[in-house]
């Protein structure tokens, strides 16, 4: 089978290598790829991502069997139809039914209208009426972008001035540009957060392993909202009992409310939740595609071969593939520019990286480096590395990626030292 993956980061890098592994795939090409990913793929940096023309004129040339779509933008603008529509099998959603993620209240109205679980909200395009709002709950909400923001455009409040302050820079700042024009304002949620993933062809469900993200940008989490700091997976808080909940309360009828709704959906659907202390699971967001960097720990710990499910997701035929199953734990942990999830520099020198990947079971994904003049790695990124470690319990693999960690230095590398700390606490 000859496969091209989409994009360029560190979930793209963890899904090369693993697709690279399979017996199934003859070869592996990457748009616009990585210079860390050459070693996995044949990489076309001349093509970007939100090329859509260039990406089905490669996928006809290379005589892809399978195009892997990574980011969420492409998929929003309609690769995966323009893809279908020449005949190349594609894993990803139509932009249709992408509005799942590209619009929060898109997102929100599917679930009432389906009797998914999820938090009350209500929608402002008005920042006067939509200011009203957040001090009249106190300022105790979850302000959020209506649109593509990279992960970042949420902001979780308790208080009036930092739900004001989030408003402002959403609707007045544009500091996300379009996709703060409208917000959505949430209930609060309480209890733990895991990710779900599930694969589907529109009709059949097959899962993975939940995780469970890190996404603020301090230690306690404390600091700012980014695009995940770490992950863990599985997710222990997914036990038999909320997963059973889960397929039945929330995936089984979001994927049939698609259909329903005349935008099938195909592909991995990520359910972000929040779990409360009874098992119950509510929605706080869908996501078109695999985390990052939930995706890192995925790969890493997938035991069995992930190319036929996604090939099977693509052309209607996941009944036909075998499951997957996790071995062990994996815990990833990312490595930061100082300044991120804001400004922050780039072109510092990496080193380190060969110590890293020597410590045993440690996989590092890079999700924002670039070769330098000397032949070595450079920061180019916000989020710049995800060093991730599989190991027997939740202990080795979490001490093998901070030893691996501790192998890597960049001028103003900063990381949060608690990644599945709370999860070892039990």
């Amino acid at each position: 089978m000859r496969v091209l993956v989409v994009g360029s980061g560190g979930r793209e890098h963890a899904l090369a290598w693993k697709i690279a592994s399979s017996d199934a795939v003859e070869a592996l090409h990457a748009v616009p790829g990585s210079d860390a990913m050459q070693g996995l793929a044949t990489c076309h940096p001349d093509v970007k991502a939100m090329d859509l023309d260039a990406i089905v004129a490669l996928a006809r040339s290379e005589a892809s069997d399978l195009v892997v779509v990574g980011p969420e933008d492409p998929l929003a603008a309609g690769l995966s139809d323009r893809l279908r529509e020449a005949g190349i099998a594609v894993f990803g959603p139509s932009a249709a039914a992408a509005q799942l993620e590209a619009s929060k209240a898109f997102a929100k109205e599917f679930m009432a209208r389906h009797a998914i679980p999820t938090a009350d909200f209500r929608v402002f395009e008005d920042f006067d009426a939509a200011r009203a709002h957040v001090l009249a709950l106190d300022g105790v909400c979850v302000v959020k972008a209506d649109g593509l923001a990279a992960g970042k455009g949420v902001a979780v409040c308790g208080e009036p001035e930092g739900a004001v302050a989030a408003l402002t820079e959403m609707m007045r700042d544009r500091r996300f540009g379009e996709a703060g024009a409208r917000v959505v304002i949430e209930e609060r949620l309480e209890g733990e957060e895991a990710s779900y993933y599930a694969i589907t062809d529109g009709t059949r469900v097959t899962t993975l392993a939940a995780a469970q993200d890190h996404k603020r940008a301090l230690d306690g989490d404390r600091g700012e909202n980014t695009g995940g700091m770490g992950a863990v997976a599985p997710a222990p808080v997914v036990t038999e009992a909320v997963e059973k909940r889960l397929l039945e309360e929330v995936v089984h009828p979001a994927i049939a409310g698609m259909v329903a709704d005349g935008t099938p959906y195909t592909g991995v659907l990520y359910v972000g939740l929040m779990i409360d202390r009874t098992g119950a699971p509510r929605v706080v967001e869908f996501n078109v595609r695999f985390g990052d960097p939930e995706t890192q720990p995925l790969m890493l710990g997938l035991d069995g071969d992930l190319v036929p499910l996604l090939h099977g997701a693509a052309t209607g035929g996941l009944g036909n593939a075998t499951p997957v199953g996790f071995r062990g734990t994996a815990v990833c942990v990312v490595l930061a520019s100082d300044g991120y999830p804001r400004s922050y520099p780039t072109g510092r020198a990496i080193s380190g990286l060969a110590a890293a990947a020597d410590q045993p079971g440690v996989e590092v994904f890079h999700a924002g480096t670039r070769r330098a003049a000397n032949g070595g790695f450079e920061t180019a990124g916000g989020r710049v590395l995800g060093v991730t470690a599989r190991g027997e319990n939740i202990e080795e693999a979490r001490r093998r990626a901070y030893a691996a960690c501790d192998e890597i230095h960049f001028e103003g590398m900063h990381l949060r030292r608690d990644i599945a700390e709370r999860v070892l606490a039990g």
